[in-house]
C-alpha cells in the first residue's frame, strides 16, 4: 500500500533575481497511512509553505509530491480542486465556518461541492458531528457555539468526505486551554481509529500528541523524530 504522503526533494522558490526567496530547500518526507505527525518551525522556517503544498494550495518549484499515490505536481487547477475536496480534510486556526448557517449545513458543504445527494449529505454530516461530540448542536449557528465547539464543527467538516489526510494548521491557536484539550482529544481518538493526521503547530505541548515530530529551519528538515 502506498504512503499517504510521499514528498521527494521538494523546493519552493518565490520571486527571481535579487528578490529570490528559497522557502523550501529540498524537503523529502514520507508519511505512512495512520501516522500522526506534528510539523514545527519558527516564522520563516518554511512550515506554512510546506503546509500549502501538502494541501494542494500551492505547487512546488521542483521535486515530486504524491498524495495517496497521485502525483499532484502534474495536475491542473480543476484536478487540484478535486483532490483538495476529496482527499484532504482541512482544519484551520480561524474555523472558517459560514455565519448564519447551522453546524449541520457547514459540515455538509464539502459534500455539496462533491455533488453528493441531500439525504446522504445529511446522514454523513450527522455521523461526523456525532464523532466530535456535537450531535446535539447540529441546528446551532456558529455565533451560538463556543470557540471550542466551532473548531469541533470544523473538524467534523474535515472528516465528512472520509479524506486520506487530515491537515490541521494551528488548530488550537484561537482556543482556551480546555477547548484545546477537547480538540486534541478528538485528534488522538481519530488517529487511534486509523486516520492520518498532519498537524502544523508552534506549541510543544500540542506537538506532544503526535507520534512523530518534524522540525523545519530555513526551508530544511533538521529533525525527524519518532515520539511514540
Amino acid at each position: 500500500m502506498s504512503p499517504v504522503l510521499d514528498i521527494q526533494n521538494v523546493k519552493k522558490i518565490y520571486g527571481e533575481g535579487e528578490t529570490e526567496v528559497h522557502a523550501l530547500r529540498g524537503v523529502s518526507l514520507t508519511v505512512e497511512r495512520g501516522d500522526y505527525i506534528a510539523i514545527m518551525g519558527s516564522s520563516g522556517s518554511g512550515k506554512s509553505t510546506l503546509m500549502n503544498i501538502l494541501g494542494c494550495l500551492d505547487i512546488p518549484s521542483s521535486g515530486k509530491y504524491l498524495l495517496d499515490g497521485v502525483d499532484v505536481s502534474r495536475l491542473n487547477d480543476r484536478q487540484l480542486a478535486l483532490v483538495r475536496n476529496r482527499r484532504i480534510g482541512f482544519v484551520f486556526q480561524a474555523f472558517n465556518l459560514i455565519a448564519r448557517t447551522t453546524a449541520q449545513a457547514n459540515v455538509e458543504l464539502p459534500l455539496a461541492y462533491a455533488g453528493v445527494k441531500a439525504a446522504e449529505r445529511r446522514r454523513r454530516a450527522k455521523l461526523a458531528l456525532t464523532m466530535v461530540g456535537l450531535a446535539d448542536r447540529s441546528g446551532h449557528e456558529p455565533n451560538q457555539l463556543s470557540g471550542g465547539q466551532q473548531q469541533r464543527v470544523a473538524v467534523a467538516r474535515a472528516l465528512v468526505t472520509a479524506p486520506a489526510l487530515v491537515l490541521a494548521d494551528e488548530p488550537t491557536g484561537n482556543l482556551d486551554t480546555q477547548s484545546t484539550e477537547d480538540v486534541l482529544a478528538i485528534f488522538d481518538k481519530l488517529n487511534r481509529s486509523g486516520r492520518t493526521i498532519v498537524l502544523i503547530t508552534h506549541e510543544p505541548d500540542v506537538a506532544e500528541h503526535a507520534k512523530r515530530l518534524i522540525r523545519l529551519v530555513d526551508g530544511r528538515i533538521v529533525q525527524d523524530e519518532r515520539l511514540k
